[in-house]
C-alpha cells in the first residue's frame, strides 16, 4: 500500500506519495495567489486552491501508480475561514490568517470574555489571526454570506468535504479556532454563546489520523486513484511537519521555513504557562494523543525572500531566466561568508511571537555606501533566525527545554541559511532526507488510518536525518553578541511603528 500526503499551504500545495519505507513514490506542487490590499485584506479563491489541489493529487498519483494508493490525509494552513453551502461549494473567498481586518473582531473578544480568560478556557489569545475573529469580520462585511452559510469551514474541513467526507475537521485545527473549549473537549456553549454564534456553523472534530470516510467517486475519476482510498483526518501544517520531522515527544523543535517561519514542540504540559501565555503562543492540540503542542509564529519566512527577490534582484532574474539555476541559489552563493553588521526586522505584517504587535513594521538599520543587496539578503536570513533565536529563549522559559532542532521545509534546502540556524540558535541543526515534512506527517496519518502503523513509530522510523549542521564557534561568539543589538530593534522603533501605522 502506498499513502498520499496533500499539503494545502498558503501560496501552494503539494502531494507526496510514500510507500510503507517512508521512501517518496511520487511528488507534485503548484503554486496560486493571494488577494492583498493596504487595509489589510488577504483573501484567497478556495475553489482555486481546490482545483490546484486535484492538479497535484493527480500528478503525484500518476507518478507513484494511482491504483496502489490506499490512504490519504492532508496538512493546511491554518486560520483561514471559508464559508460553505450545502454541496460544500465555497460562497465567499477563504479569509486568510495574514487577513488582519478582524482587529477589530479580536478587540471585541477580549473585551467581552478576557484575554487571560480565552487563553485558559481556548489556548488561544485574542488575535485578528484567529479563526473565530474572522467569523465575526465575516458576519460583519458579508452578512448576507454569513447567514446563507451551511457551515464555516477551515481548509481541513472544507478540503475533507471536497475528498469524500464532508463536516468533519481534526483537533490539531478545532484547537486553533478559539472556539474549542480544552477541559470540556468541545465547542464552546460559553464563547459563542456570548457572540452570538450558532455552534451548528461548526463541523465534527476527530482524532488526526482518524479514519472518516472513503474518496468520492467524482475526486477518484479526476485523480485516477479508486474510490476505496482511505481518508483519514489531518492536521495543521505545523504539527504536521513537527510529526514529519518525528517529533513524538518533548526535547526535538522543528524550524520550519514556507510562507511563515515557525518553530514548534509538543509537551505533555508547560511548567510555566504564564510564559506561553505571555509570548502568544497557543496551546493546541497534537497530531498524536496525549501532548499538546505550541510553536512561535514569524508571519513572513520565505516569503520575506521571494518579495526581497522580486523586487530587488532583477539581475539574479535573468540571470536564473537564462540558465535555469535558481535565483534564490544565486542570492546564496553571493552572500559573503562572514556576519553582516546589518540588521532586518522582518514586520512586513506585524511582528509574529513573541510581541505580536500588528502595528510593528519592516525595517533595514545599518546601511553604509559599501552594503550589497547580497549583504542585505543575507541579513535577511540573519535577521528570521534572529527571531527564532529569540523565540526559543522565550519557550525554554515555559519549560520547553529543546535539546536538538531539525530543518524543514523550503528553507532546509538552503546551505547558508541552515548554517546561520546552527550558528545563531548554537545548537546542531538535523537536515531530514525528507524536507517536505507537512505532506510526509500527513501520508504517516494517513498510514495510522489505513491501520498499518502506530503513528509515533512510524515517524520515528521514517523521519531519518541526512546530515548534521554544527555551530561554527567563532560565528556562534560574533552571533551572540548580534542577537543582543538586534533584541534592542523592536522596542526603538515600536512607537514611531505605531504612529506610522495610525496616519
Amino acid at each position: 500500500m502506498t499513502l498520499m500526503g496533500l499539503d494545502i499551504g498558503t501560496t501552494g500545495c503539494k502531494a507526496q506519495v510514500i510507500d510503507e519505507e517512508g521512501r517518496r513514490l511520487g511528488f507534485a506542487i503548484r503554486e496560486y495567489g493571494i488577494d492583498t490590499d493596504p487595509c489589510g485584506k488577504a483573501e484567497q479563491d478556495a475553489e482555486a486552491v481546490w482545483k490546484a489541489a486535484l492538479e497535484v493529487m493527480s500528478r503525484a498519483a500518476a507518478e507513484a501508480g494511482a491504483s496502489a494508493v490506499g490512504a490519504l490525509s492532508l496538512s493546511v494552513q491554518g486560520d483561514a475561514v471559508i464559508p460553505v453551502d450545502s454541496v460544500g461549494r465555497a460562497i465567499h473567498p477563504a479569509i486568510l490568517g495574514m487577513d488582519y481586518r478582524s482587529a477589530h473582531q479580536a478587540e471585541r473578544c477580549a473585551e467581552m470574555l478576557g484575554d487571560r480568560h480565552l487563553f485558559d478556557l481556548t489556548g488561544m489569545r485574542p488575535h485578528p489571526v484567529n479563526s473565530l475573529t474572522k467569523i465575526l469580520l465575516l458576519r460583519d462585511i458579508a452578512p448576507g454570506i454569513y447567514d446563507s452559510a451551511l457551515r464555516i469551514t477551515t481548509y481541513a474541513d472544507f478540503i475533507l468535504g471536497k475528498l469524500g467526507a464532508p463536516g468533519v475537521i481534526d483537533l490539531t485545527m478545532a484547537t486553533r479556532t478559539m472556539a474549542w473549549d480544552l477541559d470540556k473537549g468541545n465547542w464552546s456553549e460559553k464563547i459563542l454563546g456570548a457572540l452570538n454564534v450558532d455552534p451548528g456553523l461548526f463541523s465534527k472534530a476527530v482524532q488526526s489520523g482518524s479514519a472518516v470516510g472513503t474518496l468520492a467517486p467524482n475526486v477518484a475519476e479526476a485523480t485516477g486513484m479508486p474510490t476505496e482510498v482511505v481518508l483519514a483526518a489531518g492536521g495543521h501544517d505545523q504539527p504536521c511537519a513537527a510529526l514529519g520531522s518525528g517529533v513524538v515527544g518533548p526535547g526535538r523543535g522543528v524550524a520550519s521555513t514556507g510562507t511563515a517561519e515557525v518553530f514548534s514542540c509538543a509537551f505533555p504540559e508547560a511548567s510555566n504557562r504564564e510564559s506561553l501565555y505571555h509570548g502568544y503562543y497557543p496551546e493546541t492540540a497534537y497530531t498524536l494523543p496525549g501532548l499538546k503542542f505550541t510553536f512561535s509564529l514569524n508571519h513572513v519566512g520565505g516569503i520575506l525572500l521571494k518579495w526581497y527577490r522580486d523586487e530587488f534582484c532583477d539581475t539574479e532574474m535573468r540571470e536564473a531566466a537564462k540558465t535555469g539555476v535558481s535565483a534564490y541559489k544565486l542570492l546564496d552563493e553571493g552572500m559573503p561568508i562572514n556576519p553582516t553588521k546589518l540588521f532586518f526586522l522582518p514586520h512586513l505584517n506585524g511582528s509574529g511571537t513573541p510581541w505580536c504587535d500588528i502595528n510593528s513594521r519592516g525595517a533595514l538599520v545599518g546601511l553604509t555606501m559599501d552594503s550589497s543587496r547580497h549583504d542585505v539578503a543575507k541579513s535577511i536570513l540573519e535577521s528570521l533566525t534572529y527571531e527564532l533565536a529569540l523565540n526559543l529563549e522565550t519557550m525554554e522559559a515555559a519549560g520547553l527545554k529543546i535539546d536538538e532542532i531539525v530543518a524543514a521545509g523550503g528553507g532546509a534546502s538552503s546551505d547558508p541559511w541552515l548554517q546561520l540556524k546552527a550558528d545563531i540558535l548554537n545548537r546542531p541543526v538535523k537536515v531530514p532526507k525528507n524536507t517536505e515534512a507537512g505532506s510526509l506527517g500527513a501520508a504517516i496519518l494517513a498510514g495510522s488510518a489505513a491501520g498499518i502503523w502506530d503513528p509515533a513509530e512510524a515517524a520515528v522510523r521514517i523521519a531519518r536525518s541526512d546530515r548534521t549542521i554544527d555551530p561554527d564557534p567563532v560565528r556562534v561568539k560574533i552571533y551572540r553578541n548580534r542577537l543582543d543589538i538586534y533584541r534592542s530593534l523592536y522596542p526603538a522603533l515600536k512607537e514611531v511603528h505605531k504612529r506610522l501605522a495610525h496616519e
